[in-house]
Protein backbone atom coordinates (compact mmCIF):
# COMPACT_ATOMS: atom_id res chain seq x y z
CA UNK A 1 0.00 0.00 0.00
CA UNK A 2 1.24 3.65 -0.62
CA UNK A 3 1.46 6.09 1.79
CA UNK A 4 2.87 9.09 -0.37
CA UNK A 5 0.17 11.41 0.58
CA UNK A 6 0.94 10.68 4.35
CA UNK A 7 2.66 12.76 6.42
CA UNK A 8 3.96 13.71 10.07
CA UNK A 9 3.43 17.90 10.60
CA UNK A 10 3.54 19.90 13.37
CA UNK A 11 0.07 20.72 14.77
CA UNK A 12 -0.20 24.11 13.85
CA UNK A 13 -3.67 26.57 13.56
CA UNK A 14 -6.38 25.20 11.05
CA UNK A 15 -9.28 23.06 11.92
CA UNK A 16 -11.59 23.82 15.51
CA UNK A 17 -10.56 21.17 17.41
CA UNK A 18 -12.97 22.21 20.14
CA UNK A 19 -15.66 21.58 17.65
CA UNK A 20 -18.30 18.67 18.50
CA UNK A 21 -21.32 16.90 17.23
CA UNK A 22 -23.70 18.52 19.34
CA UNK A 23 -22.95 22.35 17.59
CA UNK A 24 -23.67 20.72 14.79
CA UNK A 25 -27.18 19.25 15.97
CA UNK A 26 -29.18 22.66 16.60
CA UNK A 27 -33.14 22.69 17.79
CA UNK A 28 -35.24 21.87 15.17
CA UNK A 29 -33.03 19.59 13.36
CA UNK A 30 -33.02 15.73 12.33
CA UNK A 31 -30.04 14.60 14.42
CA UNK A 32 -27.46 12.55 12.43
CA UNK A 33 -24.35 14.58 13.52
CA UNK A 34 -24.25 13.25 17.36
CA UNK A 35 -22.88 9.56 17.60
CA UNK A 36 -24.41 8.73 20.77
CA UNK A 37 -27.48 5.80 20.09
CA UNK A 38 -30.47 7.17 19.59
CA UNK A 39 -33.58 6.11 21.68
CA UNK A 40 -30.97 4.96 24.86
CA UNK A 41 -30.25 4.80 27.55
CA UNK A 42 -32.90 1.90 27.79
CA UNK A 43 -35.86 1.65 30.26
CA UNK A 44 -33.48 -1.12 32.64
CA UNK A 45 -30.96 1.64 32.87
CA UNK A 46 -33.06 4.57 33.40
CA UNK A 47 -34.67 2.39 36.41
CA UNK A 48 -31.40 2.20 37.76
CA UNK A 49 -30.22 5.58 37.50
CA UNK A 50 -33.50 7.07 38.83
CA UNK A 51 -33.01 4.74 42.06
CA UNK A 52 -29.41 6.46 42.42
CA UNK A 53 -30.71 10.05 42.88
CA UNK A 54 -32.03 9.07 46.04
CA UNK A 55 -28.36 8.79 47.08
CA UNK A 56 -26.71 12.06 45.59
CA UNK A 57 -26.63 14.14 49.08
CA UNK A 58 -23.55 11.54 50.13
CA UNK A 59 -20.28 12.01 48.00
CA UNK A 60 -19.73 9.09 45.80
CA UNK A 61 -17.40 6.17 45.94
CA UNK A 62 -15.82 5.30 42.43
CA UNK A 63 -14.82 1.55 44.64
CA UNK A 64 -17.79 -0.31 43.15
CA UNK A 65 -17.63 0.78 39.72
CA UNK A 66 -13.62 0.21 39.62
CA UNK A 67 -14.52 -3.21 40.92
CA UNK A 68 -17.05 -4.04 37.89
CA UNK A 69 -14.32 -2.73 35.09
CA UNK A 70 -11.75 -5.07 36.73
CA UNK A 71 -14.23 -7.99 36.40
CA UNK A 72 -15.19 -7.03 33.31
CA UNK A 73 -11.76 -6.90 32.10
CA UNK A 74 -9.91 -9.91 33.82
CA UNK A 75 -7.37 -6.93 35.29
CA UNK A 76 -6.28 -6.31 39.41
CA UNK A 77 -8.32 -3.27 40.49
CA UNK A 78 -4.93 -1.47 40.24
CA UNK A 79 -5.27 -1.61 36.81
CA UNK A 80 -8.37 0.00 36.07
CA UNK A 81 -9.79 3.72 36.78
CA UNK A 82 -13.15 4.81 36.22
CA UNK A 83 -13.35 8.38 35.09
CA UNK A 84 -15.88 10.84 33.81
CA UNK A 85 -15.84 9.96 30.16
CA UNK A 86 -13.21 9.78 27.85
CA UNK A 87 -12.63 13.64 27.59
CA UNK A 88 -11.61 13.26 31.39
CA UNK A 89 -9.47 10.20 30.38
CA UNK A 90 -7.90 12.31 28.10
CA UNK A 91 -7.05 15.01 30.44
CA UNK A 92 -5.62 12.84 33.14
CA UNK A 93 -3.35 11.30 30.71
CA UNK A 94 -2.25 14.46 29.59
CA UNK A 95 -1.44 16.31 33.10
CA UNK A 96 0.10 12.49 34.28
CA UNK A 97 2.42 12.40 31.80
CA UNK A 98 4.76 15.64 32.24
CA UNK A 99 5.63 17.75 28.77
CA UNK A 100 9.63 17.43 28.81
CA UNK A 101 10.26 15.07 31.50
CA UNK A 102 8.10 12.43 31.02
CA UNK A 103 6.89 13.05 27.24
CA UNK A 104 9.63 14.11 25.21
CA UNK A 105 7.54 13.58 21.57
CA UNK A 106 3.97 13.44 21.82
CA UNK A 107 1.95 12.32 18.09
CA UNK A 108 -1.77 12.08 17.57
CA UNK A 109 -2.52 9.84 14.79
CA UNK A 110 -5.39 11.61 12.73
CA UNK A 111 -8.08 12.03 11.34
CA UNK A 112 -9.94 11.33 14.66
CA UNK A 113 -11.35 12.24 17.51
CA UNK A 114 -9.78 15.87 18.70
CA UNK A 115 -10.24 15.74 22.36
CA UNK A 116 -6.74 14.02 23.05
CA UNK A 117 -4.81 16.45 21.15
CA UNK A 118 -6.54 19.36 22.56
CA UNK A 119 -6.03 17.90 26.34
CA UNK A 120 -2.14 17.39 25.41
CA UNK A 121 -1.84 21.16 24.06
CA UNK A 122 -3.43 22.44 27.08
CA UNK A 123 -0.77 20.41 29.31
CA UNK A 124 1.70 22.36 27.25
CA UNK A 125 2.76 19.14 25.45
CA UNK A 126 4.17 20.02 21.83
CA UNK A 127 1.67 18.03 19.41
CA UNK A 128 3.02 16.15 16.06
CA UNK A 129 0.06 14.58 13.94
CA UNK A 130 0.68 11.81 11.78
CA UNK A 131 -1.83 12.15 9.01
CA UNK A 132 -3.63 8.96 7.66
CA UNK A 133 -4.68 9.52 3.93
CA UNK A 134 -7.87 8.71 2.71
CA UNK A 135 -6.35 7.31 -0.32
CA UNK A 136 -5.02 4.41 1.80
CA UNK A 137 -8.49 4.32 3.39
CA UNK A 138 -7.37 6.08 6.60
CA UNK A 139 -6.12 2.67 7.56
CA UNK A 140 -3.50 3.17 10.13
CA UNK A 141 0.60 1.84 8.73
CA UNK A 142 2.07 1.54 12.34
CA UNK A 143 5.65 2.53 10.06
CA UNK A 144 4.53 5.69 9.61
CA UNK A 145 4.58 6.29 13.60
CA UNK A 146 8.24 8.64 14.20
CA UNK A 147 10.44 5.59 15.63
CA UNK A 148 11.01 8.21 18.72
CA UNK A 149 7.68 8.65 19.58
CA UNK A 150 7.25 8.24 23.61
CA UNK A 151 3.55 8.93 23.48
CA UNK A 152 1.32 7.88 20.44
CA UNK A 153 -2.95 8.06 20.66
CA UNK A 154 -4.95 6.36 17.79
CA UNK A 155 -8.74 5.44 17.97
CA UNK A 156 -10.09 2.14 17.46
CA UNK A 157 -12.54 2.29 15.69
CA UNK A 158 -11.63 5.36 14.74
CA UNK A 159 -14.23 8.88 15.21
CA UNK A 160 -15.03 10.01 12.50
CA UNK A 161 -13.36 7.58 9.88
CA UNK A 162 -14.94 4.40 11.39
CA UNK A 163 -12.12 2.18 10.12
CA UNK A 164 -11.15 -0.53 12.52
CA UNK A 165 -7.24 -1.00 12.66
CA UNK A 166 -5.99 -4.56 13.19
CA UNK A 167 -4.99 -5.58 16.78
CA UNK A 168 -1.40 -6.58 15.33
CA UNK A 169 -0.79 -2.93 13.79
CA UNK A 170 -1.80 -1.39 17.48
CA UNK A 171 0.60 -4.27 18.79
CA UNK A 172 3.47 -2.98 16.83
CA UNK A 173 2.57 0.41 18.06
CA UNK A 174 3.69 -0.51 21.45
CA UNK A 175 7.92 -0.55 22.89
CA UNK A 176 9.19 -0.42 26.17
CA UNK A 177 9.88 3.29 27.04
CA UNK A 178 6.23 4.31 24.67
CA UNK A 179 2.92 5.33 26.15
CA UNK A 180 0.29 4.18 23.59
CA UNK A 181 -3.24 5.67 23.97
CA UNK A 182 -5.74 3.44 22.38
CA UNK A 183 -8.91 5.55 22.28
CA UNK A 184 -11.98 2.09 22.03
CA UNK A 185 -14.87 4.47 22.83
CA UNK A 186 -16.69 2.91 20.03
CA UNK A 187 -15.57 -1.02 20.59
CA UNK A 188 -18.38 -2.05 21.79
CA UNK A 189 -20.65 -1.58 18.75
CA UNK A 190 -18.13 -3.79 16.91
CA UNK A 191 -20.12 -7.42 17.15
CA UNK A 192 -17.59 -9.52 19.29
CA UNK A 193 -15.43 -6.69 19.85
CA UNK A 194 -12.90 -8.08 17.32
CA UNK A 195 -9.54 -6.17 17.10
CA UNK A 196 -10.07 -4.70 20.82
CA UNK A 197 -6.51 -4.98 23.01
CA UNK A 198 -8.62 -3.60 26.31
CA UNK A 199 -7.50 -6.96 28.12
CA UNK A 200 -3.75 -7.28 27.08
CA UNK A 201 -2.16 -7.05 29.87
CA UNK A 202 1.35 -8.03 27.92
CA UNK A 203 1.93 -5.35 25.92
CA UNK A 204 4.18 -2.87 27.48
CA UNK A 205 3.28 1.44 27.92
CA UNK A 206 -0.42 0.07 26.63
CA UNK A 207 -3.30 2.56 28.27
CA UNK A 208 -6.98 1.52 26.53
CA UNK A 209 -10.20 4.04 27.07
CA UNK A 210 -13.61 2.94 27.15
CA UNK A 211 -16.66 4.88 27.09
CA UNK A 212 -20.20 3.87 28.20
CA UNK A 213 -21.57 7.16 26.45
CA UNK A 214 -22.30 6.30 22.95
CA UNK A 215 -23.93 2.83 23.14
CA UNK A 216 -26.04 3.67 26.32
CA UNK A 217 -26.85 7.35 25.50
CA UNK A 218 -25.02 8.54 28.55
CA UNK A 219 -23.47 12.10 27.60
CA UNK A 220 -24.86 14.15 30.10
CA UNK A 221 -23.53 11.76 33.10
CA UNK A 222 -20.42 11.17 32.08
CA UNK A 223 -19.29 7.37 32.02
CA UNK A 224 -15.88 5.62 31.00
CA UNK A 225 -12.70 4.04 32.09
CA UNK A 226 -9.06 3.95 31.77
CA UNK A 227 -7.46 0.53 31.69
CA UNK A 228 -3.50 0.35 32.14
CA UNK A 229 -0.49 -0.74 34.03
CA UNK A 230 -0.18 -0.18 37.98
CA UNK A 231 2.15 2.43 37.55
CA UNK A 232 -0.06 4.55 35.14
CA UNK A 233 -2.96 3.94 36.72
CA UNK A 234 -1.46 5.54 39.87
CA UNK A 235 -0.34 8.52 38.11
CA UNK A 236 -3.91 9.21 36.55
CA UNK A 237 -5.24 8.84 40.34
CA UNK A 238 -3.09 10.96 41.52
CA UNK A 239 -4.02 14.14 38.92
CA UNK A 240 -8.06 12.85 39.26
CA UNK A 241 -9.86 15.24 41.03
CA UNK A 242 -11.90 14.20 43.96
CA UNK A 243 -15.22 12.56 43.24
CA UNK A 244 -14.94 13.42 39.78
CA UNK A 245 -17.20 9.86 39.11
CA UNK A 246 -20.66 10.94 40.07
CA UNK A 247 -22.95 8.59 41.69
CA UNK A 248 -24.87 8.13 38.79
CA UNK A 249 -21.90 7.65 36.38
CA UNK A 250 -20.55 4.79 38.90
CA UNK A 251 -24.21 3.14 39.07
CA UNK A 252 -24.17 3.23 34.93
CA UNK A 253 -20.82 1.74 35.24
CA UNK A 254 -21.81 -0.88 36.70
CA UNK A 255 -24.73 -1.76 35.17
CA UNK A 256 -23.64 -1.32 32.16
CA UNK A 257 -20.75 -3.81 32.57
CA UNK A 258 -23.05 -6.33 33.88
CA UNK A 259 -23.71 -9.34 31.71
CA UNK A 260 -26.63 -8.83 30.68
CA UNK A 261 -25.91 -5.56 29.30
CA UNK A 262 -23.15 -6.83 27.57
CA UNK A 263 -25.04 -9.28 26.02
CA UNK A 264 -27.87 -6.67 25.10
CA UNK A 265 -24.62 -4.21 23.62
CA UNK A 266 -23.72 -7.57 21.03
CA UNK A 267 -27.22 -7.53 19.89
CA UNK A 268 -27.30 -4.03 18.82
CA UNK A 269 -23.96 -4.24 17.47
CA UNK A 270 -24.56 -7.38 14.98
CA UNK A 271 -28.19 -5.79 14.32
CA UNK A 272 -26.48 -2.46 13.56
CA UNK A 273 -24.24 -4.19 10.70
CA UNK A 274 -26.94 -4.80 7.83
CA UNK A 275 -27.66 -0.89 8.47
CA UNK A 276 -24.42 0.10 8.18
CA UNK A 277 -23.66 -1.77 4.85
CA UNK A 278 -27.02 -0.42 3.39
CA UNK A 279 -26.49 2.84 4.09
CA UNK A 280 -22.96 2.80 3.13
CA UNK A 281 -23.60 0.89 -0.38
CA UNK A 282 -26.62 3.61 -1.24
CA UNK A 283 -24.21 6.58 -0.16
CA UNK A 284 -21.99 5.12 -3.32
CA UNK A 285 -24.69 4.81 -5.05
CA UNK A 286 -25.36 8.45 -5.29
CA UNK A 287 -21.44 9.23 -5.73
CA UNK A 288 -20.22 9.36 -2.57
CA UNK A 289 -17.02 8.63 -1.36
CA UNK A 290 -17.53 5.87 1.77
CA UNK A 291 -14.62 4.81 3.66
CA UNK A 292 -14.48 1.24 2.96
CA UNK A 293 -15.77 -1.14 5.65
CA UNK A 294 -17.18 0.75 8.21
CA UNK A 295 -17.49 -0.76 11.57
CA UNK A 296 -18.65 1.82 13.84
CA UNK A 297 -21.77 3.38 14.30
CA UNK A 298 -21.36 6.14 11.94
CA UNK A 299 -20.46 6.09 8.59
CA UNK A 300 -17.67 8.86 6.99
CA UNK A 301 -18.58 10.43 3.39
CA UNK A 302 -17.21 12.53 0.89
CA UNK A 303 -18.76 14.29 -2.40
CA UNK A 304 -16.23 15.27 -4.02
CA UNK A 305 -16.21 18.78 -5.25
CA UNK A 306 -19.35 19.81 -3.00
CA UNK A 307 -18.38 21.51 0.21
CA UNK A 308 -21.87 23.18 0.04
CA UNK A 309 -23.98 19.93 0.88
CA UNK A 310 -24.04 19.64 4.06
CA UNK A 311 -25.75 23.35 4.25
CA UNK A 312 -27.97 22.21 2.01
CA UNK A 313 -28.69 19.26 4.39
CA UNK A 314 -29.05 21.07 6.99
CA UNK A 315 -31.61 23.74 5.42
CA UNK A 316 -33.79 20.94 4.71
CA UNK A 317 -33.85 20.11 8.00
CA UNK A 318 -31.09 17.71 8.14
CA UNK A 319 -27.89 17.95 10.71
CA UNK A 320 -24.51 15.72 9.81
CA UNK A 321 -21.41 16.08 11.98
CA UNK A 322 -18.81 18.29 9.68
CA UNK A 323 -15.83 16.81 8.19
CA UNK A 324 -12.88 19.74 7.93
CA UNK A 325 -12.80 20.68 11.70
CA UNK A 326 -10.68 16.72 11.81
CA UNK A 327 -7.15 17.37 10.72
CA UNK A 328 -6.80 15.13 7.24
CA UNK A 329 -10.61 15.99 6.30
CA UNK A 330 -11.78 18.98 3.94
CA UNK A 331 -15.34 20.77 3.91
CA UNK A 332 -16.59 17.51 1.51
CA UNK A 333 -16.60 15.28 4.17
CA UNK A 334 -18.87 14.89 6.53
CA UNK A 335 -20.30 12.03 9.23
CA UNK A 336 -23.62 10.35 9.40
CA UNK A 337 -24.23 9.07 12.70
CA UNK A 338 -26.71 4.94 12.23
CA UNK A 339 -30.19 6.06 13.12
CA UNK A 340 -32.84 3.05 12.59
CA UNK A 341 -33.27 1.74 8.71
CA UNK A 342 -36.87 4.47 8.37
CA UNK A 343 -34.77 7.52 9.22
CA UNK A 344 -31.63 6.54 7.41
CA UNK A 345 -33.83 6.12 4.14
CA UNK A 346 -36.01 9.46 5.11
CA UNK A 347 -32.15 10.85 5.11
CA UNK A 348 -31.40 9.18 1.57
CA UNK A 349 -33.57 10.84 -0.16
CA UNK A 350 -33.42 14.55 0.93
CA UNK A 351 -29.56 13.99 0.39
CA UNK A 352 -30.63 12.82 -3.10
CA UNK A 353 -33.14 16.30 -4.25
CA UNK A 354 -29.61 18.33 -2.04
CA UNK A 355 -27.15 16.59 -4.33
CA UNK A 356 -29.87 17.37 -7.48
CA UNK A 357 -30.17 20.78 -6.97
CA UNK A 358 -26.37 21.41 -6.35
CA UNK A 359 -25.68 19.99 -9.78
CA UNK A 360 -23.73 16.71 -8.17
CA UNK A 361 -24.82 13.39 -8.79
CA UNK A 362 -27.68 11.75 -7.52
CA UNK A 363 -28.95 8.03 -7.62
CA UNK A 364 -32.07 6.35 -7.43
CA UNK A 365 -33.92 7.45 -4.24
CA UNK A 366 -33.99 4.32 -2.07
CA UNK A 367 -36.79 2.25 -0.18
CA UNK A 368 -37.98 2.74 3.24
Amino acid sequence: MSHSSQDTTRAAPGPDLRHHGDRDAAAGLIDLAVNVRAGMPPPWLRDRLRATVDDVAAYPDAKPAAEAIAVRHGRPADEVLPAAGGAEAFTLIARAFRPGADVQRAVVVHPQFTEPEVALTTARHTVERVVLSAADGFVLDPSIVPGDADLVVVGNPTNPTSVLHPARSIERLTRPGRIVVVDEAFMDAVPGEAESVADRRDLPGLVVLRSLTKTWGLAGIRAGYILGPADAIERFRDVQPPWSVSSLAVEAIQACLEPSALAEAERTARADEPVRAWLAAELRQFGGEVVSAPRAPFVLVRFPDDDGLRHRLRDAGWAVRRGDTFPGLGQDWFRIALRDRSTLASFLSVLSACLTSGGGPAGEAPAS
